[in-house]
C-alpha cells in the first residue's frame, strides 16, 4: 500500500494505492473541497449523505470516515 498526496486544481488530495487490488482510494473530503470550493467540505459531505437518504438513495453501510495516515517522504510535500 502506498500513501501519497496528489495535486488537483492546486489543492492537495490524499490518496492510497493498494497493490494487492491495484486500486486507488481518494479522500472524499479532499475531492469535495476541490470540486465545490467549499470551506467546510466535511459538513458538505454530511449534508449530501442526509439528502441522498431522504431522496431514497441507498448508501453503502460502509460509508463513513476513514483515517488516512500519510508518512513524510522525499516525494511528499
Amino acid at each position: 500500500m502506498q500513501n501519497k498526496i496528489q495535486i488537483l486544481e492546486e489543492k492537495k488530495v490524499r490518496t492510497v494505492w493498494v497493490d494487492e487490488t491495484e486500486e486507488w482510494f481518494f479522500s472524499i473530503i479532499d475531492v469535495i473541497e476541490v470540486l465545490t470550493e467549499t470551506e467546510r467540505p466535511r459538513k458538505y459531505w454530511n449534508d449530501l449523505k442526509k439528502k441522498l437518504l431522504t431522496e431514497g438513495s441507498q448508501l453503502s453501510e460502509k460509508i463513513g470516515q476513514l483515517k488516512i495516515i500519510l508518512k513524510k517522504c522525499s516525494l511528499c510535500f
